[in-house]
């Protein structure tokens, strides 16, 4: 504490510097709190949620016609809203003549202090670019009403035109209008899955300018992929394998898949259960690469389901025993038994699995697991992006006194809180999130160790029965692959989905992690809300929002919608429906015809200021050392 005050009293060496600081924290202490985007389950669909970020999730455009009313036509606006959006695409349609440049400078510059309006000036200068900085302010705060101000403005915007700066500026422009609108960003889960996007959402939420990230089943195994668990690596490369993009996060972060390819190519021959699931990628590919990837995907799931087998075994405390499938197997009969029932298998392909012991690699899968691992994990960029993941993430956050977890608070039937035992220990409830949170930093620490406790955790956290992620009895992959019968497909939910409608029981969840708030919300992503059902994402009487919605493209059959997002700003939550994304070249024809549906949920009487915010609380404890240092050495 002795340290903590001299280095205070470094920065602080005179009263008046005290009194200044107090100051200003008291003046944003009072200002409006900034407007929080909440988005989940984005699946690696990088174009769909890049266009989220940057219409801020139709925020812009409401912007545009508050800023601008009926001085701009529509179609005005709409070139405008298109120009701050994708402004790459916009200046590189045509060249752009100095009038336009002269017309559209101010109109940025206009809706650049309409954006940051409730924000300090030292708030606005952080969000501009650094090498516009002070230009843009000169612009910004100048008073065009006066003569000489009209004169000055226009000097330095034609100065600025003729040093061919203009396409530079208008790109700098439009990235702060963006971040003033967008003030933090929380992603509930699930970067990771289906689309072929997903490094390049890691990249985007890697320059976002705040943010924070709650894992969703799908970024665990990536996670423990990275932190040496075999059984997630091999469920994120037979995932990658099946929906298509296998090569592609193999180019994106710079994997060798040489000694998997090798060894599928002449062990397995072509089965069409494990044809890769193109989407709307078809074109993509050829019938030869398309085979490649069906000998690839199955190569990957047998390896996958013998780890898997090692695991359980060794580890008898988690009680999955039912989960051993490849024990279950007969192998000349080429059936399997489950719950007292036989079903036979179709598609098979048990080439390298031993009868007398299925769970045991063969040499050459042993070398292409242990080779994958290791260029997993010596991928710069994957290192990167775990890191992102660990530094920004958390099981669970809690945010302006509202709770944000991707899956579940695993419940008994009866609505209890459902514990997981381990070695006598009970964990239920927010004891239970913090205990997996716990073992994931720890496998974390040494990701040379592949099969310790806390690695093998993580891999439960993706499919084990009181995961908070997963939130089902079993997860039914093999069954899914090679039996017919439907039934065997069935996934049963934790109770935790069907209380989730409870008022009682949300109100229940909310106290357990500490907010007895009138004004505390939950919000979920992980099931598809499937709105052409009748199914809305506000449950629990309105202490619950679902926000996963459809981003994902092969979900929006059942989900009837593209995606929900949630936003946040001082006059309370509104829900936001969006549209299938078709391409960024649409937005820039007609960015008004994506408009997204925009539903108030609550209007507050008063505006919430940063005193009430997380944010403000950290404010408040500089206020309060300040003030100790104020009384002690200069007031004494």
């Amino acid at each position: 504490m002795e340290q903590y005050k001299r280095i205070l009293l470094k920065e602080f060496d005179t009263r008046q510097k005290v009194i200044t600081e107090l100051t200003n924290l008291e003046a944003i202490l009072n200002l409006p709190k900034g407007t929080e985007l909440y988005i989940s389950d984005i699946h690696g669909e990088f174009a769909a949620f890049d266009y989220i970020l940057r219409s801020c999730a139709g925020i812009l455009n409401e912007k545009i016609k508050d800023c601008f009313g009926d001085s701009l036509s529509e179609e005005h606006k709409d070139r405008l809203s298109a120009l701050v959006s994708y402004p790459e695409l916009v200046l590189g349609e045509e060249t752009k003549g100095q009038d336009w440049y002269q017309e559209t400078i101010p109109q940025l510059l206009n809706l650049l202090a309409f954006a940051g309006a409730k924000y300090s000036r030292s708030k606005v200068r952080k969000a501009l670019p650094p090498q516009y900085a002070y230009i843009i302010e000169e612009l910004l705060y100048s008073d065009r009403a006066l003569a000489d101000k009209k004169s000055y403005f226009e000097n330095i915007l034609t100065y600025v035109i003729e040093l061919r700066e203009a396409v530079p500026f208008i790109l700098g422009l439009a990235r702060s209008i963006r971040q003033l609108l967008i003030d933090h960003l929380h992603v509930v889960g699930d970067i990771f899955d289906r689309g072929a996007g997903s490094a390049q959402v890691m990249d985007e939420l890697q320059r976002f300018h705040s943010l924070d990230i709650q894992w969703g089943n799908h970024d665990i195994i990536w996670m423990g992929a990275f932190f040496g668990s075999k059984a997630c690596l091999l469920n994120v490369l037979r995932i990658a394998a099946r929906y298509g993009y296998l090569w592609d996060i193999e180019k994106d972060y710079g994997l060798n898949l040489r000694s998997l390819t090798l060894f599928a190519d002449k062990t397995y021959q072509s089965n069409p259960k494990f044809r890769p699931i193109l989407g709307g990628r078809e074109q993509e590919f050829s019938e030869e690469e398309i085979l490649q990837l069906e000998k690839v995907h199955q190569a990957l799931s047998i390896i996958q389901f013998k780890l898997e087998n090692q695991l359980i075994k060794r580890r008898p405390e988690f009680q999955m025993q039912d989960h051993v499938m490849l024990d279950k197997i007969d192998y000349w009969e080429e059936s399997i038994t489950i719950d007292d029932t036989k079903h036979a298998l179709v598609n098979t392909c048990f080439q390298t699995v031993n009868p007398e012991n299925p769970s045991v690699l063969t040499p050459e899968e042993n070398q292409a697991v242990d080779s994958m691992l290791a260029s997993f994990q010596s991928s710069l960029k994957m290192a990167e992006h775990m890191s992102l993941l660990m530094n920004k993430g958390s099981m669970y956050k809690i945010y302006n006194q509202h709770l944000l977890f991707h899956g579940c608070i695993p419940l008994e039937p009866s609505g209890e809180f459902q514990p997981f035992i381990l070695n006598q220990a009970h964990y239920a409830g927010k004891e239970l999130l913090d205990f997996f949170e716990y073992h994931i930093r720890q496998s974390a620490k040494d990701k040379e160790v592949s099969d310790d406790l806390s690695t093998d955790l993580i891999w439960y956290c993706w499919k084990g029965k009181l995961s908070p992620l997963f939130g089902k009895e079993k997860m039914t992959t093999l069954e899914r692959y090679f039996i017919e019968d439907k039934v065997t497909h069935k996934e049963v939910e934790n109770s935790y989905f069907s209380y989730r409608n409870s008022e009682k029981v949300c109100q229940l969840i909310l106290e357990e992690f500490g907010l007895f708030s009138q004004e505390s919300r939950m919000v979920n992503g992980h099931t598809p809300v499937k709105t052409g059902k009748g199914e809305s994402p506000i449950r629990g009487g309105g202490l619950l929002f679902v926000i996963d919605g459809g981003l994902c493209k092969a979900y929006q059959k059942k989900t009837g919608t593209a995606g929900y997002s949630l936003l946040n700003n001082s006059y309370g939550f509104q829900l936001v429906t969006h549209q299938p994304f078709q391409n960024a070249q649409k937005v820039v024809e007609s960015p008004f015809a994506q408009t997204s549906l925009k539903k108030v949920i609550e209007n507050v009487e008063e505006r919430t200021l940063i005193k009430s915010t997380t944010i403000g609380q950290s404010l408040f404890a500089q206020q309060q050392e300040l003030f100790g240092l104020l009384h002690e050495f200069y007031d004494r």
